[in-house]
């Protein structure tokens, strides 16, 4: 199956509730993070494509969409290998970004900092940043560069830069479907991921 939606935007851009919102518009599964923690074994296929190895087929069986971690760092693999998938890119203020990822997926008691048998899994993200994680500057720099150059590459008309408290118009209008008349999803706020994480999970399994 060939995904129909590729999302491009960083992790806690809103990525979770928009992963709600495309399944609950039809173009699910819609593949995520928590894909990874549900599904441990698929962790081996994202760590060979990291290694310039990718099997998209086998990490994407059964999925029409994908956003977050880990398929943003492939963003300019899974454009060109789905070529027909339109690409939606979250945004939000770089520094209301740079907060949100310090209390939550790069915070040291974030799942991903953790030693753990993910560890491999996670470095194929987190190795870009290398010791800048939690320096401001370069942390923003590196969000608005990515959202540059998400723009620079993919054509006009298969894009939309998008921020989840938009909601369902500019979403539905270009997916080309039917709004919803329940709510969009609002979900993994910040307060929820630190609570989450307190009560000991949904976390990767550890050694």
């Amino acid at each position: 199956m060939a995904l129909k939606v590729v999302g491009t935007g960083l992790g806690r851009t809103g990525t979770k509730s928009l992963q709600s919102a495309l399944n609950m518009l039809g173009l699910g599964p819609c593949h995520h993070m928590v894909e990874v923690f549900a599904h441990p074994e698929s962790a081996g296929l994202w760590i060979e494509a990291a290694k310039g190895r990718p099997d998209w087929e086998a990490i994407f069986a059964g999925y029409q969409s994908v956003v977050d971690y880990p398929g943003a760092q492939f963003w300019r693999e899974l454009t060109a290998y789905y070529p027909n998938a339109k690409v939606l890119h979250t945004v939000r203020d770089p520094d209301q970004w740079f907060d949100s990822t310090q209390a939550t997926i790069f915070s040291p008691e974030g799942p991903a900092r953790r030693p753990s048998s993910m560890t491999e899994f996670f470095n194929t993200f987190l190795g870009e940043f290398g010791t800048h994680l939690h320096d401001r500057k370069y942390m923003t720099d590196y969000f608005r560069d990515h959202t540059r150059k998400v723009v620079e590459t993919i054509p006009p008309e298969r894009l939309l830069i998008y921020e989840v408290g938009q909601g369902w118009g500019p979403l539905c209008e270009f997916l080309g479907v039917t709004a919803p008349v329940t709510p969009f999803p609002s979900e993994n706020s910040r307060a929820e991921f630190i609570a989450r994480r307190q009560s000991g999970g949904p976390r990767p399994p550890s050694h």
